[in-house]
Parts: C-alpha cells; structure tokens; sequence
C-alpha cells in the first residue's frame, strides 16, 4: 500500500466523524426547536378544538331560537384553587347545580382580600372531562378580565354560561375549576411600563 492510499484511509473516518458529529448537533438542536414550538401549537389546538379542558376566553352567544332539552339534566360541579402567593378567599356561591342542556344559567363566585393591599386577580377556567369543554360556552365571565379588588373587601364575581344541548349523553356532570392568580405585579410593570413611554413622547 503506497503512503498516499494509506493516508486516504487515515482521513476518511475523520470525515466520517465530522459528518455524524454535525447530523447529531442538527438534531439536537431540531429536538429543542420542536420542544419550544410545542408549547403555542398544544395553546392553539386546545383553542381551536376545546380539548384539555380549555374553554372559551371570549364570550359565547346563545343560538336564536335555541330551546332547553328538559328531558335530561347536566350536573355541574364548581371548584376554586388560589396560587399560594394569592391571599384570597375564592369561592363559588353554588357548589352544585342540576342544569338542563341549552338553559341560560347564572351563578356568582365570591372573593375576599384578606389583606390590607389592593391586589389584581386574574382567573385561569378549566373543564373536565375534557371533551365536555367544547360543549361548555360562558356568555359573561369573569375569567375574561382582570379583577381588582381592594384590601379586605368583597366582590361577587359573575358567570353566566349555557351547555349545548347536543352534549352527548355519555358526559353526566361538569366540573368547572377556576385557578386564581396574582397578577398585581405584572399589572404594575405594565401601568410604570405606559407611563414612562408617555412621558418620553411628550
């Protein structure tokens, strides 16, 4: 063998090595791409399709003409959970109601600033199952905005919601679950945030 077919021979499996180190840092890097892209594909399709539990976060109209189907009842089940930075009382007035597919139904869910701060709420709706979800429209919400409430007062916070009568028969109870956050800082960051943009345009 001459010096220059052994030196071919020495070379080609440090190509061989680059190659595969290169394919396998694409690959990585593909991995936490799509890792990354996964997070607002999984919002999107829960938005479009009402799966996982995620319900509307605009407010539904109701059909013209839709009509009650009294002949069955959905039993809706509701629940808070308060983020531990959150020093509130959250409650639903009603832990239970007997509810009729297609029926206009409004109920209260009540909160309390055991501080001496004023703080700003922002809540999180889930519903379970699941695919009971899409069948689930909230007309007015609460969850839609932001809830200011002063220290050591009390607010009666409002939902009105129906269920759509073509709720399959196989769904018997609802259970819908609001989680509370704190959101007082990021409220704050963004009213110094306007401010300041406001007085750098004058």
């Amino acid at each position: 063998m001459s010096d220059k077919q052994s030196d071919l021979y020495r070379n080609q499996p440090k190509r061989s090595t680059k190659k595969l180190t290169g394919y396998l840092v694409l690959g990585v890097v593909a991995m936490f791409g799509f890792g990354f892209a996964l997070v607002p594909l999984y919002d999107v399709m829960c938005e479009a399709l009402g799966i996982n539990g995620k319900t509307n976060t605009v407010s539904a109209v109701q059909p013209r003409g839709m009509q009650p189907d009294y002949s069955r009842t959905v039993r809706v089940e509701f629940m808070s959970h308060i983020k531990p930075d959150m020093p509130w009382q959250f409650v639903p007035e009603e832990r239970v109601l007997e509810v009729h597919p297609g029926e206009v139904i409004q109920t209260n869910y009540i909160a309390k600033n055991l501080s001496g701060n004023s703080l700003v709420g922002q809540a999180v709706p889930s519903v379970s199952p699941g695919m009971g979800a899409t069948y689930f429209n909230k007309m007015e919400c609460f969850c839609f905005n932001q809830q200011p409430l002063d220290g050591h007062k009390s607010a009666e916070m409002g939902l009105i919601f129906y269920i759509e009568p073509d709720i399959p028969e196989s769904i018997h109870t609802l259970t819908l679950s609001y989680t509370l956050f704190n959101i007082t800082s990021e409220v704050a960051g963004e009213s110094s945030s306007a401010e300041h943009n406001a007085i750098a345009s004058n």
